[in-house]
């Protein structure tokens, strides 16, 4: 199944990665690892992560403080990055 980013989703990664390298670039590094790797294994499974608040999509947890928001429309879309403490949706 095929993987796609929204142009907010990758922006808001990049956003948090940048933010994170200015402070800590091992742990900005280590948090893009973990979403790609998270992301990559998406196809396997793509239903295995919780319903998400919105509907029809689903969410990742990333860490404690990161979600993976995405839908499934014949591929993978990853809608959003979020920290989970941002007011969501």
């Amino acid at each position: 199944m095929r993987i796609e980013w929204s142009s907010e989703a990758q922006e808001e990664l990049w956003s948090i990665i940048d933010y994170i390298d200015d402070r800590n670039p091992r742990a900005a590094r280590k948090l893009q690892h973990e979403i790609e790797a998270v992301v990559l294994s998406l196809p396997l499974n793509p239903l295995m992560h919780r319903l998400g608040r919105v509907d029809n999509t689903r969410e990742i947890v990333v860490h404690p403080n990161y979600l993976i928001v995405y839908r499934i429309i014949g591929h993978i879309e990853v809608l959003s990055v979020i920290h989970a403490k941002r007011e969501y949706p």
